[in-house]
């Protein structure tokens, strides 16, 4: 039950960052005037560097049952639990909680730290 609750929360984790990188492109720098461009273009990478690196997690949740080393999987655990609640921190925070990214982010770690 463990390693399912893991490979869950990895998967789910994937899918949120897909969400989150996607959003960002078709709602968010869509409407956004970002002067120069050149910035424009430094904010969009740093956005999808939070995308790129939110599926780097899930990937790594969801290798963390086959991997041999206990340790290991611990760290993995606490480290993304740490990673997704940061952000889900973060989000509730700035959006003042009318955003369900802060939802969809406490699900990951919970199931990443129920699956620990």
């Amino acid at each position: 039950m463990r390693d399912l609750l893991l490979q869950c929360s990895g998967a789910a984790a994937i899918v949120v960052a897909l969400i989150h990188g996607v959003l960002g492109e078709t709602k968010v720098f869509r409407r956004a005037s970002i002067e120069p461009p050149r910035f424009r273009t430094l904010l969009r990478a740093v956005w999808q560097a939070g995308t790129v690196a939110w599926i780097g997690g899930g990937v790594l949740l969801m290798a963390a049952p086959w991997m041999a080393s206990e340790p290991a999987r611990h760290w993995i655990v606490a480290t993304t639990a740490v990673m997704f609640a940061c952000g889900a921190a973060a989000n509730a925070w700035a959006l003042r909680g009318r955003h369900f990214g802060w939802v969809a982010l406490s699900a990951v770690v919970a199931m990443a730290v129920a699956g620990y």
